[in-house]
């Protein structure tokens, strides 16, 4: 036991003297380990099993064939103009009876409104998904928390930003190499990287950042976007009005605001009272989820009003007409820096979606990415369209309910694209990585 004390200490003190002199950088900093990493927990491969078979998941990932350990990390990565900051998150290895060596996955998570939640957590349901998904068939998985979401001291989750979003999940796969050693894992030096909804945007963000900027560091051989919002200027454009409106969109608003200090300058002129009281603040939140928001009244719903409805109760028309017809509109001009087309990738990718999604629709994002990298004649993007895939294993009859007024349309269109779409999407995404490990 004193041995492991004295390791642990030196490893502390390495971290703090960095931290604190040698004239290192914020740059010079990244990736590097706050404290030690912990293991959390080991999930055995007959624990894994029971849960995948339990819930019917095994149909999709398939039996477990590693042990997995649940690791914490907290590194440190940047801020959105470069300064120091530090971002947690989870690695998962794979253990038992995996001992060879292992392509490393850099997952990014989807839209998270609880600022105390991390992913190190053996019992998360998205960890868990990751565990059954990717490390328990032999890939190592690394998985960022964001900034300003559990241990990171960052002062606000700079929501669909790309830049950061990309540093921050670059950032990971260093955390991960750097904390393998101590928790036993052996990387090949294969890197993957994929997300969804949010995370298909910072993963997307992710991959272009390492073909153009550490291609010698990293080596990216494929990438798999999920359900992502890459096309965030267009679908600001667009009329439709999109499940959860009342969530993302202020989110979004809300955090370009304070990356750019450009989008208002009074919130009123956006946000209808009460909410242009506390909407700058409300997100993440320190103690509500997205039921308790708008059962509490911080957001609507609590009357089932629609997602156009929601809208209407929080923004002022004026904004809304302004954004879908000036070109010149600072939310337009913030979404068009935060857009993911116009780049080709050198390595494989693949993006994913179901066409049923009413949260991330593929028509407002994953076509146009598509038609967008087609239009450069890239042989090394696919699509995949999953909404057969969700259908048939949650759709009555295999088909989707058509009556918006049932109970069966509510709880179909309300489940498609946290929980019914995500599974069928990363088992696309594996079956692209099992290609290129």
């Amino acid at each position: 036991m004193k041995a492991i004390a004295l390791k642990l200490t030196a490893l502390g003190t390495a971290v703090l003297l960095a931290s604190c002199g040698g004239g290192n950088s914020p740059s010079d900093l990244r990736g590097r380990l706050v404290d030690a990493p912990a293991v959390l927990a080991t999930l055995s491969v007959a624990q894994i099993n029971a849960a995948t078979a339990s819930t019917g998941l095994q149909a999709i990932t398939g039996a477990a064939k590693c042990d997995v350990k649940v690791v914490a990390l907290n590194y440190y990565t940047l801020g959105v103009t470069g300064e120091q900051a530090n971002a947690s998150g989870v690695m998962l290895v794979p253990a038992g009876a995996c001992t060879s060596t292992a392509a490393l996955v850099a997952y990014a998570k989807g839209t998270d409104v609880q600022k105390p939640r991390t992913l190190a957590s053996p019992t998360d349901s998205e960890t868990f998904l990751l565990a059954a998904m990717y490390a328990a068939q032999g890939y190592a998985v690394v998985a960022t928390d964001y900034l300003g979401f559990a241990k990171s001291t960052y002062s606000y989750h700079p929501y669909l930003h790309a830049d950061s979003e990309a540093s921050t999940v670059v950032d990971s796969i260093r955390a991960a190499r750097n904390a393998a050693t101590t928790v036993g894992a052996s990387l090949s030096g294969k890197v993957m990287l994929t997300g969804y909804s949010q995370g298909g945007h910072s993963s997307m963000a992710a991959h272009r950042a390492i073909e153009r900027d550490n291609a010698t560091e990293i080596n990216v051989v494929a990438g798999a976007h999920l359900a992502g919002p890459y096309n965030l200027s267009g679908s600001f454009k667009s009329t439709a009005v999109i499940a959860g409106y009342q969530f993302f969109v202020p989110y979004l608003i809300t955090s370009w605001q304070k990356v750019y200090g450009t989008v208002y300058s009074d919130v009123s002129t956006v946000f209808k009272s009460p909410y242009s009281g506390y909407v700058e603040s409300l997100l993440p939140s320190p103690t509500l989820n997205y039921t308790t928001l708008v059962t509490s009244g911080k957001l609507p719903g609590i009357n089932g009003e629609t997602p156009a409805q929601a809208r209407d109760l929080m923004f002022q028309s004026a904004f809304i007409t302004d954004v879908q017809t000036n070109n010149n509109n600072a939310l337009y001009l913030a979404a068009k820096k935060n857009d993911l087309l116009g780049w080709s990738p050198k390595s494989r990718l693949l993006l994913c979606g179901g066409a049923g999604d009413p949260t991330v629709p593929p028509a407002l994002h994953m076509i146009p990415m598509k038609a967008d990298f087609d239009s450069r004649n890239l042989t090394n993007v696919t699509s995949v369209d999953v909404d057969a895939f969700v259908q048939g294993a949650f759709g009555p009859g295999g088909l989707a309910p058509t009556d918006p007024s049932s109970v069966a349309f509510a709880t179909y269109y309300g489940n498609y694209h946290g929980t019914y779409e995500p599974p069928f999407c990363h088992a696309q995404a594996r079956a692209v990585f099992d290609a290129v490990k």
